[in-house]
Parts: structure tokens; C-alpha cells; sequence
């Protein structure tokens, strides 16, 4: 398994160079390294190949999620062969669903993402951990056959020859009676996975209940393929019924962003704290796509980058500390730093990341999507961007009461006294992610770039209408 995830990240790296190379050359194709085969000729499905700026960082995010969380599971000791074979499948969906740009062929990875996780959780999970799987693999089938409905609708709507997202791109004649139909089922039934107002709740009883590695691979990445499907098919292919119904969503993810944040103040359980924090982080993106401009987009994209990087992370410190402690409740924990200064160290970086401290991800993401969203002139667009920024303050409240809370202090457990500090694969895994966070933090320029110039044909169609 790490041979393979090393390869992973190796290949996800090579193809970024290549990209960049390829566009520095002056190729301006929308998509790069396109390759079509013939699936399914009687519904024209072909598995279609290409890749552009944001789905290169996405698969670079792949890559270093799957290969840290590859180190994360070292100790996995029960039924280890079938754990890493749905892991591996797991991964499989993901680094699938992002370089499809088949409608139908997206759609069977994006299932090929989701099924694994009933067994990663349901078998190898803790606590409620079959109450867990089921309720996030029925509320995800749900919105995966909303999806489906979207997506065929899309197909036969726009009378394109094949699935191919560019070509029914192109032909733009999808009518708009049937855009608004199929713009909110498409919309929900990737936003659902995005962990969209109201439709949230699988994500903390998942994330409380599901491995480290799983968590972080589900936090970290599982939850973009929300964002990515609602930017690259929802908005892109029916963009009529999303500048009219756009306003709708907007209000569900500004309530997902500040709900998050203050649901997050109140949890004891540090694994519901990041899952609701990933809520308020996830609300962010899809906040920024329905902005609508090249600024706020952007920034979407590097919040997925950050958030993945960040909460995979805070994701793997609470395994570690919980693997020692045997306790997420922050009410027994205290004075970490005096037991591990090296694991407690790492997760106040983790916190300063997620609260917005500059040179780290999460400024450049949230300052960028702040940013962009706040161009907009109407009133509507700027109050509501204002609420949004509320969750700026919020997060801070919560990130340094549990840093105070659990590392400082007095240790009040005298068994705490016994613990040892992080595992050389443990401190690897985790200054992996560091790295990626303060890489994203102090030299986003060249990723921030790559990512803007993909996003335009999207933007451009949203707008000149």
C-alpha cells in the first residue's frame, strides 16, 4: 500500500508538471490530455479523459491525502488486506471522478467513491459506527439518485451526441423551463456530499465514528467531490437556472458556514469539533461558486486545496492523540503539551491554519473568496458576504479555547503521565501535511494561477448569457 500511494503522489506530481509545462508552452485547450473510448454506444457513454487546472490540484490533493493517510493506518491490525483493498477502491473513486468528463462515466466513480465507505466505517469504525455508515450511505444514495435524475436530464435536455461535459457545453441549448428543474437536483445531489444546509448531518456522525485514514480521505477529499461536481456540471451546463436560483443556495451555504462555526463551539467530542468546522469550511466553497466571478471561484478551489490539507490534518492528530488517551472528550484532556509536545505542537499549526492565520492555507483561501465575493456591488451579495465573514471570528473563538483547553495547563489524568510522544510514521505523515499547509500559505501565486485560468470558461458562461 505505501508503494502504491508513493506512486500515487509521484504520478499526481509529473502530471502537474506536465500540465504546467504544456501551458507554459502556449496551449490554451480548456482541457488538456484528452482521451475518448467508447463505453456504451446505444446511450453514446464514452470514458473521456482530460484535465485542467482544477482538476490537477485536486489530484495533487488526492495524492498527498491518500499517501499520508497510507502512514496514518501503519497500525491498523485487524483484517489489515481488506481494510487497504476498500481503501484502495476508495481512492480509486476519487482520482476517477476527477479526470472524467463523461457525465455518466463521473457519475459511476463517484459512486465507486461512495459505496466503500459503509464497510470503512461500519467494520473497521468506533463508537455508533453502524448507525454511522447507514445514515451517511442512505443520505448520500438519496442525493446520488437526485443526481441521477439531473444528469440524464441534462443529456437528453441539451441533445448532444454524447455525455461529454464540453460538448453539451458548447451546444448551451439545454432549455431553461428544464434547467430549473434539473439545476436543484444537481445541484443538491452533489451539494449533499458538499455537506449543504440542511442535508449536512451524515457528515459529524460519519466523520466521529470513521478511521483515521478513512477520516481524513473522506474530510480531505470525499467531500471536494461535492463542490467540483456542483462547479463543473451544475453551474457549468445550465447556467441560466443558476444565475436565477442561485440566490436560494446562497443562503443554504451562508447558513452552512456560520451554523458550522457556532455548532462547533459547543461540541465536546474533538472528532464533531473538526467535522462541524468542516461543515462551516465546505459551506465556504460552495458560497464562493455561486458568486459567479473568477475572483470568488478561485478562491473556492483553494479553499478545497486548504480544507482538504488542514482538516486531514486535525484528522490524524485526534486519531494519535486518541489512540493514546483513549478519549475525544476535551473535558478529560489537559496539559498534552507537557505528555507530547511534538503532536501538540502540530495541532495548534493545525488550528492557526484553520482559523485564517496569514501564511498558512487558510488566509489565502478565505481572503481570496472574502474578496471576490464582496465585488459584487448589490446589496444582497454583500450582506450576505458579510454574515459569511462572521465565521472568521467564530472559528477563532473555538480553535483557541480547545488549544488552551486540551494542551495547557495541568495533565488532571495521572494515567495521561505514561503516554509516549508520535511514532517516526506518525511525525512523517503529519510534517507531510504541514508542509503542504505552509507550501499553500507562502507560495500560493503559482497554484492560485493555474487554477484561475481554468475557471474562466466556467465563469464565462455564467456571465455572458
Amino acid at each position: 500500500m505505501v508503494a502504491g500511494s508513493s506512486l500515487l503522489l509521484i504520478l499526481a506530481g509529473v502530471l502537474t508538471y506536465l500540465y504546467l509545462a504544456e501551458r507554459g508552452a502556449g496551449n490554451t485547450a480548456e482541457m488538456l490530455f484528452r482521451s475518448d473510448w467508447t463505453w456504451y454506444a446505444p446511450l453514446n457513454i464514452k470514458f473521456s479523459l482530460g484535465v485542467d487546472g482544477i482538476s490537477v490540484a485536486m489530484l495533487l490533493l488526492s495524492g498527498i491525502i491518500v499517501f499520508t493517510g497510507t502512514f496514518a493506518s501503519w497500525q491498523m491490525n485487524v483484517q489489515t488486506k481488506e481494510y487497504f483493498l476498500w481503501f484502495c477502491l476508495l481512492s480509486l473513486g476519487v482520482f476517477g471522478f476527477f479526470i472524467i468528463i463523461d457525465l455518466f462515466t463521473m457519475f459511476m466513480f463517484y459512486e465507486i467513491a461512495l459505496i466503500p465507505m459503509y464497510l470503512l466505517i461500519g467494520v473497521w469504525g468506533s463508537g455508533k459506527k453502524e448507525y454511522s455508515a447507514m445514515k451517511l450511505t442512505l443520505m448520500l444514495m438519496g442525493a446520488s439518485a437526485m443526481l441521477m435524475v439531473g444528469i440524464f436530464g441534462i443529456y437528453f435536455g441539451s441533445g448532444a451526441t454524447t455525455m461529454n461535459i464540453l460538448e453539451i457545453a458548447q451546444l448551451h441549448n439545454i432549455p431553461v423551463g428544464q434547467q430549473l428543474i434539473f439545476f436543484p437536483l444537481t445541484f443538491l445531489g452533489f451539494g449533499v456530499l458538499g455537506a449543504l444546509f440542511p442535508f449536512h448531518t451524515w457528515s459529524p456522525d460519519g466523520h466521529a465514528s470513521a478511521p483515521t485514514a478513512v477520516s481524513m480521505l473522506h474530510a480531505g477529499v470525499l467531500m471536494k467531490l461535492g463542490g467540483y461536481g456542483c462547479f463543473r456540471v451544475a453551474m457549468y451546463l445550465m447556467p441560466e437556472a443558476a444565475n436565477q436560483l442561485g440566490w436560494i443556495f446562497l443562503i443554504l451555504t451562508s447558513i452552512s458556514v456560520v451554523y458550522g462555526a457556532f455548532s462547533a463551539i459547543v461540541q465536546k467530542d474533538l472528532k464533531y469539533i473538526n467535522a462541524y468546522s468542516s461543515v462551516s469550511h465546505c459551506g465556504l466553497v460552495l458560497f464562493a461558486i455561486l458568486m459567479v466571478n473568477q475572483t470568488a471561484t478561485t478562491g473556492a478551489v483553494i479553499q478545497m486545496l486548504s480544507h482538504g490539507l488542514m482538516t486531514a490534518l486535525f484528522f490524524a492528530l485526534i486519531g494519535m492523540i486518541y489512540g493514546r488517551t483513549h478519549t475525544r472528550d476535551i473535558r478529560e484532556l489537559s496539559g498534552l503539551m507537557k505528555i507530547m509536545p511534538f503532536l501538540s505542537v502540530c495541532y495548534v499549526i493545525a488550528g492557526l491554519a484553520n482559523l485564517g492565520l496569514p501564511g498558512l492555507s487558510g488566509f489565502v483561501a478565505e481572503m481570496t473568496i472574502f474578496v471576490g465575493s464582496f465585488q459584487h456591488t448589490d446589496t444582497f451579495h454583500r450582506v450576505i458576504t458579510i454574515i459569511a465573514t462572521t465565521s472568521i471570528v467564530i472559528t477563532a473563538v473555538y480553535i483557541l479555547r480547545l488549544v488552551g483547553k486540551i494542551l495547557y495547563g495541568t495533565p488532571e489524568n495521572p494515567e495521561h503521565l505514561k503516554l509516549t510522544d508520535a511514532t517516526w510514521d506518525e511525525r512523517f505523515s503529519v510534517i507531510c501535511l504541514i508542509v503542504a499547509v505552509a507550501g499553500l500559505g507562502i507560495a500560493p501565486l503559482w497554484i492560485s494561477n493555474m487554477i484561475s485560468d481554468s475557471v474562466m470558461p466556467v465563469v464565462n458562461a455564467l456571465t455572458n448569457l
